[in-house]
């Protein structure tokens, strides 16, 4: 069997969590494979929203195994909090989430270090969700993690107070003020709870499940031009959130990829600090906004709304080899007269097609096609047949400058406001 993978193609927040809960009845497992709780994944059914950090989307799904793979960071508290708000729910955790021990924790310090170095670089911050992400990803890589399968150990009380000890003599060089002792209580407590799960093996887990033809979805967290290679560095997260992380975070070779859905918005948002060539600064943005509702399911920040970019996301496609495009909130572009669409950039007094090195302010300009945008209310639309003509222009404007078919639109943030137009299947 393959390993489907699930991503998006801009900056976070494209609506993968969503689109996984839809696709999850045709996967036997559901794999997060990067990001911590600084992703926030929100599906809505039944009319009640759910937003998901650490937990694959999958989650509501009675026939779904969902994993978190070892490319995952974990904040214990947040993670506890956020199943405890599952089993009122009724969610069976114990027979359907598993944990891979080569997961890494996140220490209530690595918050306090966060925390710390965003409060240092004062105007050059790069809009951390001060979640501990970032200093738990370079631990990892520094190979001073601390790791799920480390809590199973009787030397583990040692372990994490050896990490903290490095941790205080990092803070000693800030003019910063903290108190670790009155976080660190919850945080063992939360970790007694963890010991309770089902901790695995993941690799060998979910190569396994390959082998015996189990269907399997990997989904990803943040968005493409968030990635730490391919992104707009320095204003990018921590992990790899492009197709080749699936690979690293869950242990899988790249030949068993078949497909690669990648998620888009109709338009562009993004959270934060960071270069955003489309970027809407008038009351256009400010509509976009509104009707998006664009306010971040993890920190409750606006976010900055623009255009759609096509060289951006073209970037992306290729970044990652993607097969099939979903496209989310077309139903926020209903009303507006015009829809634009950056083509390409003026950079350095020449017209380009394609995302280049720099593109911080003044670098590049956005070269813009306009569009018929459609009026109708299409947030009750069952069918594309029924959408109205010119969303069908606009997808088929894209999918010819894109070269991809767009499989999926979003039409609202319920699960059943969703729209197929070419049916997808797992991989087998």
């Amino acid at each position: 069997m393959a390993v489907d993978v699930l991503l998006g193609l801009q900056w976070g927040d494209e609506g993968k969590g969503k689109i996984v809960d839809v696709l999850t009845k045709g996967y036997d497992i559901i794999a997060r494979f990067q990001g911590g709780p600084n992703a926030g994944h929100t599906l809505e059914f039944d009319n009640i929203k759910h937003v998901l950090h650490t937990i694959p989307s999958g989650i509501f799904h009675k026939g779904s195994i969902n994993l978190i793979g070892n490319g995952v960071v974990i904040d214990p508290i947040i993670f506890k909090k956020e199943i405890d708000k599952l089993v009122e729910f009724g969610v069976d955790i114990n027979s359907t989430l598993y944990i891979s021990r080569k997961a890494h924790l996140i220490l209530p310090s690595h918050r306090v270090l966060d925390a710390a170095s965003e409060a240092a670089k004062g105007k050059n911050k790069i809009g951390s969700t001060l979640k501990g992400i970032g200093p738990t990803y370079m631990d990892k890589t520094g190979r001073n993690g601390l790791r799920v399968g480390d809590i199973e150990l009787s030397d583990f009380k040692d372990r994490y107070a050896n990490l903290v000890g490095k941790h205080e003599q990092i803070l000693s060089h800030y003019d910063f003020e903290y108190d670790l002792k009155s976080m660190e209580q919850e945080w063992m407590d939360a970790i007694e709870y963890m010991r309770t799960l089902n901790l695995i093996d993941s690799e060998h887990y979910i190569n396994s499940a390959i082998k015996n033809k189990k269907t399997v979805l990997a989904e990803g967290a943040q968005g493409s031009l968030l990635d730490i290679d391919f992104g707009s560095y320095p204003f990018v997260t921590s992990s790899t959130t492009t197709c080749a992380g699936s690979c690293t975070g869950l242990g899988i070779a790249p030949n068993r990829i078949e497909k690669v859905f990648g998620i888009f918005k109709a338009y562009c948002t993004r959270v934060g600090s960071g270069p955003f060539p489309t970027e809407l600064f008038d009351e256009t943005g400010d509509e976009l906004r509104a009707q998006g509702h664009e306010f971040g399911a993890t920190t409750g920040r606006p976010r900055r709304c623009g255009w759609l970019d096509l060289p951006a996301l073209q970037y992306a496609i290729d970044v990652n080899g993607v097969t099939n495009l979903i496209m989310m909130k077309s139903d926020v572009l209903s009303g507006f007269d015009t829809i634009k669409v950056c083509t390409g950039y003026m950079h350095n007094g020449t017209e380009i097609d394609y995302l280049p090195y720099n593109i911080e302010d003044g670098q590049v300009e956005p070269i813009y096609e306009e569009l018929p945008g459609w009026k109708e209310d299409i947030t009750e639309i069952e069918n594309y047949e029924d959408i109205p003509q010119t969303l069908k222009n606009y997808v088929s404007y894209l999918q010819e400058k894109l070269g991809v078919p767009i499989s999926i639109i979003s039409v609202g943030p319920n699960r059943n406001q969703t729209i197929t137009i070419e049916k997808i299947s797992a991989s087998v």
